[in-house]
């Protein structure tokens, strides 16, 4: 009686759904997903019963979700099965197998949710299921939002078991003779969880007997802590970020005055797909020269003079890229330009085309160094008659990558050089020149 006394009592503490909700409850056939059709039903919820057959135990795996049907049925409820090729969906999307089966799981309980109208997701975590939780988070250095552990809620999902320790699961199933089927390769230490469920915590557990509950003490201090954490981490983001469209500017000089700058740059990167392990390197962006850049898989990370700028990887911004009068070094993602300005007499012609020699009394800063667009033009050396970019390119027989890939350096709206392939004659040295401007391009 107790249990469910205690499941009602953090229900209505944690406002986790009302009574008059219609409930889809995630069950597996184990203890803790048995229990909780019981207390729902004692409870005199509305709910139906959804079980994922992940084809990952052969006969095993039919057995459960035969067991489900059947529970189903005893509490007269609508029941829902999906059958999923786990192994080749995980082979597939190069996930590992926990990581593909929990995807899947929720996607389909979603969709069955927002099909059949019911108002929350139900899943039976329990107290235990938190600490193997946190302990994995912890040595996953996922941070302090790692270590606040399950939340009770989650969107339209709900875990309102997770005040109880799975002894008092078993303890139910045994004083109301519930069944239960048990999955053998829990007690297999393939998968992370198993692992620190069946070898980490005992051990700890040895040499310190109240470690779990000094662990549910901790997540529910740090469930305040990550309040208090995240209010600041707002402030400082809301302080250093500027939105431009679908662009994130954020000064230089703000960030090197931040503390903790660590913490403050993963929690403004990390919303971009960029992971804890590339904090170090966004932080190194701040002394680096203009056009370095990381990226992850969705977005690029580049420093812009004065300026970090956190871009789609497409976005036309990683592709602009200011050079001033004092920069010697520009990286952009075709590689790099070094630049020089030098006197005339201490330069040697060349015909090389990676290299342009420019009068610097006819070049104004800033330039911009960007990638050719239809309508460009400019006059080729040795031509007084300006010519489209377009036809030039096709003259000069490059691939369509090769044109993809060709970059321009503008002044004024105007292409002073075809990076590697071509001078603007309305800028090259002549006899009288005194200053001339170098350009190397090192292609990647």
């Amino acid at each position: 009686m107790e249990l469910f006394e205690n499941f009602i009592t953090y229900n209505k503490k944690e406002n986790l759904f009302q009574s008059k909700d219609k409930l889809l409850l995630a069950v597996s056939g184990g203890v803790d997903s048995v229990v909780l059709c019981a207390l729902c039903k004692q409870a005199g919820y509305d709910f139906a019963i959804a079980h994922c057959n992940f084809k990952l135990r052969e006969a095993a795996s039919d057995r459960d979700a035969e067991f489900v049907q059947q529970l189903a049925a005893t509490y007269c409820v609508s029941f829902y099965i999906k059958t999923f090729d786990t192994i080749s969906i995980a082979t597939d999307t190069k996930k590992s197998i926990e990581e593909t089966a929990r995807d899947l799981r929720y996607q389909w309980f979603e969709t069955l949710r927002v099909e059949n109208k019911y108002d929350h997701i139900v899943t039976a975590h329990h107290a235990d299921d938190n600490i193997e939780t946190v302990v994995m988070n912890f040595f996953r250095g996922t941070g302090i939002k790692g270590l606040r552990g399950i939340l009770p809620k989650q969107n339209k999902i709900v875990r309102p078991l997770l005040f109880a320790r799975r002894m008092e699961l078993e303890t139910f199933t045994a004083i109301h003779q519930l069944a239960f089927v048990t999955d053998y390769t829990n007690a297999q230490n393939e998968y992370t969880r198993n692992y620190f469920r069946n070898e980490i915590l005992p051990m700890v557990s040895r040499q310190f007997p109240e470690a779990k509950e000094n662990i549910l003490k901790n997540i529910q201090r740090l469930n305040e802590v990550e309040i208090l954490y995240r209010f600041s981490v707002d402030m400082n983001i809301k302080k250093l970020v500027e939105i431009k469209g679908n662009e994130a500017h954020m000064s230089v000089l703000k960030l090197l005055k931040t503390v903790p700058l660590t913490t403050v740059m993963y929690e403004i990167i990390k919303d971009y797909g960029f992971t804890a392990h590339q904090t170090d390197e966004s932080i190194a962006l701040l002394q680096s020269e203009t056009g370095k850049y990381i990226q992850s898989a969705t977005h690029r990370i580049f420093k812009n003079r004065q300026w970090l700028i956190i871009a789609p990887l497409q976005s036309e911004a990683g592709q602009h890229i200011l050079i001033e009068e004092n920069n010697k070094k520009v990286i952009f993602e075709a590689g790099e330009l070094q630049i020089e300005k030098l006197e005339v007499t201490k330069v040697q012609l060349t015909s090389d085309i990676l290299t342009a020699l420019l009068d610097a009394d006819e070049i104004s800063f800033p330039l911009l160094l960007r990638k050719w667009k239809q309508g460009d033009y400019f006059y080729p050396l040795g031509m007084k008659k300006k010519k489209k970019l377009n036809r030039f390119l096709t003259d000069q027989k490059l691939s369509l990558t090769q044109k993809e890939n060709t970059w321009v350096i503008e002044m004024n709206k105007k292409i002073i050089w075809v990076t590697g392939k071509r001078i603007d004659d309305r800028f090259k040295i002549y006899p009288v020149t005194k200053k001339i401007l170098k350009f190397t391009y090192l292609p990647k």
